[in-house]
């Protein structure tokens, strides 16, 4: 794919930073703090603007620039759980109000949103239904208060990256019977929304940067004017902004398998056992060839997928192969570099453990590998006979 002086421009300004916003980072990581100062940086290069319109304080590219500049976050940045927090900035809150929000939602809030200054999360998952989506027990029913215009929701939701920094939520809530997809709406809510709680930080085996809560509705009212899109049209927003993340969040991980391989290259050329560079030896040369192998094929499918997107064709299989083709191999990658380095990947020192930790992550958040593999099947007829 070629890209022009412009996007090549953008994405520099992202990676220059790479150093500083890896500085400390396995500090970080073993407490578990986020790097406010970090965010504040990236906010100052534009990234969180890069999608969204110039009139509520974008810069107007395209899903492919936008992912072009993640992978360079990815590959120049250390700090996967900012750069996982960074992801879910640009997606959960500012994708669906740019593609579905009313222009009051979009002028009072984006503009935040795209400068960094509010922080963004989604609340989907729930304590007891993991990737069922269908199976949603937050409700909102109609206000019955007199003269009220809006709903009441009531309910929780677990697993909310970003959910003890965030400011805005997008809460989907069931608005009418189970199993029913025109049946969950997309409710925009401020933090300090009566009813609203934010859990307090959860500790987690990766991504540790990238605070993660349960957030607790009792009832809450929201206005219909806090609707995103229109109800019972959640469904649809949340199958659009998952494309998003997939595609947004996985690239960011290409990007880091990118500098796994080259730190690896660079260590086996130069590292020395039994009279010759590591490198030289077809066990650790195969994992090599494995990791450079396994980047490309995770680069291609993600940036053709978000092509085929871009042109309105069906993706459904596309992203399900996208996000467990490059998950899988991220954490094949990071075992491979743990092995490569032997004892010294093993030590926190060199933060590839850490890699591991994080990798493991991404087989299970935007739907596990066993859903992505049972989506895949069904899309294929496997779950009717003939």
């Amino acid at each position: 794919m070629e890209w022009n002086d412009e996007q090549r421009a953008l994405r520099a300004a992202v990676v220059a930073l790479g150093p500083v916003l890896s500085d400390g980072h396995i500090e970080r990581d073993g407490t578990g703090t986020f790097p406010r100062d970090g965010w504040k940086r990236l906010a100052d290069t534009g990234l969180f603007a890069l999608p969204f319109a110039p009139e509520h304080g974008g810069l107007g590219q395209s899903l492919l620039t936008t992912m072009y500049v993640l992978e360079g976050l990815g590959e120049s940045c250390r700090d996967a759980g900012l750069n996982f927090s960074a992801s879910t900035q640009i997606v959960s809150a500012g994708v669906p109000l740019q593609r579905f929000g009313s222009a009051a939602l979009k002028e009072r809030y984006l503009p935040r949103i795209a400068a960094g200054t509010a922080i963004g999360a989604h609340a989907i998952t729930e304590p007891g239904g993991g990737s069922d989506v269908m199976g949603m027990r937050t409700s909102a029913v109609p206000d019955p208060a007199p003269g009220a215009d809006g709903f009441v929701l009531n309910g929780s939701k677990a697993f909310i990256s970003n959910g003890p920094i965030a400011d805005l939520i997008v809460v989907y809530a069931r608005t009418g019977p189970p199993g029913n997809p025109a049946a969950i709406t997309a409710f925009l809510l401020d933090r300090d929304t009566p009813g609203l709680t934010i859990g307090n930080p959860m500790g987690k085996m990766g991504l540790r940067t990238s605070p993660l809560c349960e957030v607790f509705l009792d009832d809450v009212r929201v206005g219909s004017d806090r609707i995103i899109g229109r109800a019972g049209s959640g469904f649809l927003i949340l199958d659009h902004v998952m494309k998003w993340e997939i595609l947004c969040s996985f690239v960011i991980n290409a990007g880091e398998m990118r500098h796994r391989l080259a730190q690896c290259v660079e260590y086996a050329r130069g590292r020395t056992q039994f009279g010759q560079h590591i490198g030289a030896y077809q066990s650790v040369s195969n994992k090599l060839v494995e990791m450079r192998i396994d980047v490309e094929t995770a680069r291609k499918w993600l940036y053709d997928t978000a092509e085929k997107l871009l042109a309105k064709q069906n993706v459904s299989v596309d992203i399900a192969i996208s996000k467990l083709v490059t998950s899988e191999a991220n954490v094949r990658s990071a075992l491979h570099a743990v092995q490569i380095f032997g004892g010294y990947g093993y030590m926190t020192e060199t933060g590839l453990e850490k890699e591991v930790r994080n990798a493991v992550a991404g087989t299970i958040y935007s739907g596990t590998t066993e859903i992505q593999q049972q989506r895949i099947a069904t899309l294929m007829g496997l779950n009717r006979g003939k």
